[in-house]
């Protein structure tokens, strides 16, 4: 497929780099922590043949314009904001072939897909695979790591200790983020730990909020039959909120979904009248 690459401008002036491929209606994908655009291309790449798949890096990763300042949990409806502005940005480009713009969100970009959608964007269906709505997280889940330590490692200037405890943080055991720290890609996701305290106040509270109840369009949230409990969760607190949602537990799948198995899964929800 032809890609082509563009940039556009937030309403705060941050410029976003959108990439897209393929043919058929526009579908906008929105990455999670630890995410840049590239992150999406294997899940894009089986979207294609039926959907204009766009991908964008989300403020302060990749190509986009830098985050210009470490959040806190007060600060969340500023970072929903301007998530949300960036994701505006993206669909009104998507949408000037005319067509109705699909949006899917992975972890806390399926939160910033949901609030977008709430808020009134010009989206026709959204779907959210595990939005970090984690409150119901116990200590021991935690691990002992909180939203102060890894913001106070990135004001230390200090991303690899950011990254290990926001895995820790949302459940990661610790063997498992020694393994990862030795992959190869772990130095791509330290070059952008900077921005975890974005993805960290959108969860806000750890609540689904109830202003998603302002969701008019299908809605499908998503959730892996092999993640931890706040997942599941997390969709069912979703479904009491949202009025047009609907819920798939993916069969043997955790927060890393694979895409074989996942992108026949949004192609029939976006493809449905």
């Amino acid at each position: 497929m032809t890609e082509t690459v563009t940039r556009v401008e937030s309403a705060d002036g941050t410029t976003i780099a959108v990439e897209w491929a393929g043919s058929g209606p526009p579908l906008v994908l929105v990455g999670g922590a630890f995410n840049t655009r590239q992150s999406a291309v294997p899940l894009a790449r089986r979207l294609e043949s039926d959907f204009t798949v766009w991908r964008y890096d989300r403020r302060g990763r990749g190509e986009s314009g830098a985050a210009s300042a470490i959040l806190g949990e007060r600060d969340n409806g500023r970072a929903v904001g301007q998530d949300v502005a960036d994701l505006a940005a993206v669909v009104a480009l998507a949408a000037e072939g005319g067509s109705p713009v699909g949006v899917y969100g992975h972890s806390s970009g399926a939160i910033v897909a949901l609030e977008g959608a709430a808020r009134g964007l010009p989206i026709a269906r959204v779907a959210a695979y595990e939005p970090p709505y984690t409150s119901g997280m116990t200590e021991e889940d935690r691990s002992g790591a909180t939203g102060d330590a890894i913001r106070a490692a990135v004001t230390a200037g200090d991303p690899d200790t950011a990254a290990r405890v926001f895995m820790r943080l949302v459940g990661i055991p610790p063997q498992a983020i020694d393994g990862i720290a030795n992959a190869p890609f772990w130095s791509g996701m330290v070059a952008i730990a900077h921005t975890l305290p974005y993805d960290l106040a959108l969860s806000g509270d750890g609540a689904a909020p109830d202003r998603l109840s302002r969701i008019a369009v299908p809605t499908l949230v998503l959730d892996g039959g092999a993640s931890p409990e706040w997942a599941g969760e997390a969709s069912s607190a979703l479904l009491g909120i949202v009025p047009a949602a609907t819920r798939i537990t993916v069969p043997g799948q955790d927060h890393n979904v694979d895409e074989t198995v996942l992108a026949p899964v949004l192609r029939e929800f976006f493809q449905a009248r």
